[in-house]
């Protein structure tokens, strides 16, 4: 699934597929399985903490970089600093139904 948003001027193509979990995984040794639900649950109050917006901007990131993996550098700070701002109000609505359009799992899986 992909999406391109505005972002401070500029028009940014982001893209989610199965591959979004390992890119996330190898860039940030991080499991996004793991990350997202905190994200979600700070998306609903819109009361992010530091993990929650790194989460945010790094998936951002992710999605970025696979939309445009030409023109989006490999240091996500570097790719920040491209925008005066970022509004997490925008994009990260944007982002979670990319996520949720792409068939990837919001809650945490339960062994049985």
């Amino acid at each position: 699934m992909e999406k391109t948003i505005n972002i401070d001027g500029k028009d940014v193509r982001f893209i989610s597929t199965a591959s979004t979990l390992r890119r996330y995984r190898q860039k940030f040794q991080r499991d996004l399985l793991e990350d997202m639900p905190q994200l979600l649950s700070a998306a609903q109050t819109m009361k992010l903490d530091a993990q929650a917006l790194n989460t945010f901007e790094s998936l951002a990131y992710i999605m970025a970089k696979q939309g445009d993996p030409e023109n989006v550098p490999d240091d996500v700070n570097d790719w920040l600093d491209q925008f005066n701002t970022f509004s997490i109000y925008v994009v990260l609505p944007s982002l979670i139904e990319l996520w949720n359009l792409s068939g990837m799992p919001t809650v945490e899986a339960k062994k049985k």
